[in-house]
């Protein structure tokens, strides 16, 4: 199935759009000329054809696939994440029910693309993961009792920017579990599950993550290997990647960057990661791949800061600057770029 995009209206995950009627399979074609805005009709509702509706879902959600949550107590999977979004009540990793007042429309499940699904496949002992040295040992930690262990290790290895089990099949498995499970869920005219992984870049304990979400259903997004940060930290090869794939299949892919309070200036950076300094090519690539910027999250607001806004009473709302994920702290000619 054919999903559309959906245009943001200000944080990532609300969004306006009107493409999800029950079997529409084509595009959202809007002609300038057939839009009179300012002009009274006696049925003004009929001549509209731009989106009005608001839609409420998650593009940013991490399951026990994702292995710096699954291997540090979360329990549920993509099957949980979705049944909890369509509002069916789901038992939490800490014993407890949950379920949503309202159910939600959408649904990214974004689980981070390095070493995806370690923590299942510890906990089915993948036989694949088993003929892996690296995953043989942090297997054994895990079943002895000592998941931190195993999680400072796999820990180490991204810092390090070095892939400790190397085996694209293994990823393609369990990306691919994801995807069916997500179409087993998506309901058109009820419920949208759409595919996405995250891209988690963490150069020199500076955050660039993106998460990447796909317009395309499984006959297109199955056996992808999702870009990782083993493959480049630099998101101009994130881009050539995703370029790549809108070529080989002739979908539509985008992303957005998040948590640029963590990249310590690098996110809206004023040179690019090869050190050259950005132009107008480079401007239009990134506007081109990245629509969207994710305002809020618990990790710190992004909007603004007091020192960027120092007459707006709202702009110390979420800050958090204190730093990277490493130990180098903030400096005020860092918050600008962030």
């Amino acid at each position: 199935m054919k999903k559309a995009f959906l245009t943001g209206v200000g944080l990532t995950f609300i969004f306006a759009g009107a493409t999800f009627a029950q079997g529409y399979s084509g595009e959202l074609a809007i002609n300038p000329e057939d839009v009179r805005l300012g002009q009274r009709g006696y049925s003004p509702f009929v001549d509209q054809s731009f989106p009005n509706r608001v839609f409420w879902g998650d593009t940013h959600l991490h399951t026990s696939y994702s292995t710096d949550a699954g291997m540090v107590g979360n329990a549920l999977g993509p099957d949980e994440a979705f049944r909890f979004a369509r509002g069916e009540k789901v038992r939490a990793s800490v014993g407890e029910y949950a379920q949503l007042v309202r159910p939600l429309d959408f649904l990214v499940v974004a689980d981070h693309a390095e070493n995806l699904g370690l923590a299942p496949m510890i906990a089915e002992s993948n036989p694949q993961l088993l003929a892996n040295s690296w995953g043989r040992r942090v297997h054994e930690l895990v079943k002895a009792g000592d998941s931190v262990a195993a999680y400072v290790q796999w820990g180490e290895s991204m810092m390090a920017n070095s892939d400790p089990l190397d085996d694209d099949d293994l990823t393609r498995t369990f990306y691919n579990r994801i995807v069916n499970i997500a179409e087993r869920y998506n309901q058109p005219g009820v419920f949208t599950s759409l595919h996405g992984f995250e891209w988690t870049s963490v150069t020199n304990a500076n955050n660039l993550h993106r998460v990447v979400m796909f317009r395309d259903g499984a006959d297109k997004v199955a056996d992808v290997v999702p870009f990782s940060n083993y493959d480049s930290s630099d998101p101009e090869d994130l881009w050539d990647w995703m370029d790549a794939y809108e070529t080989r299949t002739g979908g539509k892919v985008m992303a957005f960057a998040h948590n640029g309070n963590l990249s310590n200036g690098l996110m809206f950076n004023d040179v690019r990661e090869n050190g050259e300094p950005i132009d107008a090519e480079y401007a239009e690539r990134r506007m081109r791949w990245e629509p969207l910027y994710e305002v809020t999250q618990i990790k710190g607001d992004g909007e603004t800061h007091p020192m960027l806004s120092p007459n707006d009473e709202f702009a110390d709302y979420g800050t958090w600057d204190r730093g990277n994920f490493g130990t180098e702290l903030k400096t005020p000619e860092m918050l600008p770029q962030e």
